[in-house]
């Protein structure tokens, strides 16, 4: 018992004796330039630069206003459009995919310049398919592919995932302003669209194998219970041919990013990219420019291919509630108080001792009815 209370009164010094833990570098007011994108030789290029932001910083994405160019080895140059707030894009132009290509990066606040070092353009081979497993409630996508002529070998990959979906009530009937009436056409809001573009670095690698194959490299999975694979679903893959050098730098991005966190991962690495100031080249500058071209597959999972058992788990809490035009009991007109104002949405009618006008409506909160919350009606021009 003694020891005990030895125990607990260290215990509860050590508690009163903590110190926040602010290291300077949180607050650091350094920032550096980071550089995404790839110089796609056939097809549209597209380079996004930005800051970094402190971790206590409120703001999340910091856009950098510059003039951006490509340059080839035989001295042709191409400029870049501004398409959003720090997005660039060249389009319209197919690039030699045997020559050479760098970025060159003009901040207009600071006039600082940035060059990235020259890359030999790579051509990336054909996506062979794109599959998919169904186990541990889980719908997990991979992707193969191999290079015929063993010159590739190291490999990234992107995707954009789409899904159509339904809200969790199909609402007939809207207000006007005055009244209830039922929904025209184009106010039908139960079917939407949504996407999601990938947020993690993707790689595969055949340099230790025999054969230039990458077999079933996992893109992403799909929780059984999710919404993206309700109705229909469809992935486009994009994949990137790499150096070897290029290929160490997301590697290490990756380890740097996602896989830290715990004793057995990998101790943080310094991040080289090919990407520097022309006037200071100790400033740390973060990205890889690559060169190349790109290709991609598509393919969509319908519900019918899943296991029948695996149903949609809806995002909110949705219950129908009724709204009398003159409540039995209140003799409170519900609808307009709470339809017609739109506090809540009618979803269909309900009648009582045969009447033919209803009496009132089920009715529920928007977010229960209204799926362009989070998505869009526009079927995409690809869907099938």
């Amino acid at each position: 018992m003694k020891n005990w209370k030895i125990l607990l009164a260290g215990i509860i010094l050590s508690v009163g004796c903590k110190k926040p833990y602010n290291p300077q570098v949180i607050n650091s007011p350094k920032s550096y330039l980071v550089v995404e994108g790839v110089i796609n030789t056939n097809d549209v290029s597209t380079i996004k630069v930005s800051k970094t932001v402190n971790l206590t910083s409120s703001v999340t994405t910091n856009p950098v206003q510059a003039a951006l160019t490509i340059e080839c080895d035989n001295g042709n140059s191409y400029s870049l459009t501004e398409i959003n707030e720090g997005v660039y894009q060249l389009s319209g132009v197919i690039l030699d995919n045997t020559r050479k290509f760098r970025l060159r990066i003009t901040t207009i606040d600071d006039h600082k310049q940035y060059l990235s070092d020259y890359e030999q353009a790579k051509t990336a081979p054909p996506i062979d398919s794109i599959g998919f497993i169904v186990g541990n409630n889980k719908l997990q996508l991979y992707a193969n592919t191999h290079d015929a002529n063993n010159a590739t070998h190291y490999y990234r990959f992107d995707y954009v995932e789409t899904w159509k979906f339904h809200s969790k009530y199909d609402s007939g009937y809207i207000s006007d302003g005055s009244a209830i009436v039922p929904r025209t056409a184009d106010q039908q809001i139960y079917f939407c669209f949504a996407n999601n573009a990938s947020s993690t670095i993707l790689l595969g690698s055949s340099a230790k194998l025999t054969q230039d194959v990458i077999f079933q490299a996992p893109l992403t999975s799909v929780e059984s219970t999710s919404e993206k694979i309700e109705l229909r679903y469809s992935i486009l893959v994009h994949e990137y041919a790499l150096t070897e050098k290029a290929y160490k730098f997301w590697d290490n991005l990756k380890k740097n990013t996602e896989q830290l966190g715990s004793i057995f991962d990998a101790e943080p690495t310094q991040l080289i990219g090919n990407i520097h100031n022309t006037a200071d080249a100790a400033e740390p500058v973060i990205g890889y420019i690559s060169a190349g071209t790109v290709t991609s597959k598509r393919i969509f999972i319908s519900s019918e291919q899943l296991p029948q058992t695996w149903l949609p788990a809806y995002p909110y809490d949705c219950a129908l509630d009724s709204a009398w035009y003159d409540n039995p009991k209140s003799h409170l007109n519900q609808v307009a108080a709470y339809l017609i104002p739109r506090i809540e949405i009618p979803v269909t009618p309900y009648f009582a001792n045969g009447s033919i006008s209803p009496v009132g409506y089920l009715a529920t909160g928007i977010e229960c009815v209204d799926c362009t919350l989070r998505g869009s009606k526009q079927q995409p021009v690809f869907w099938k």
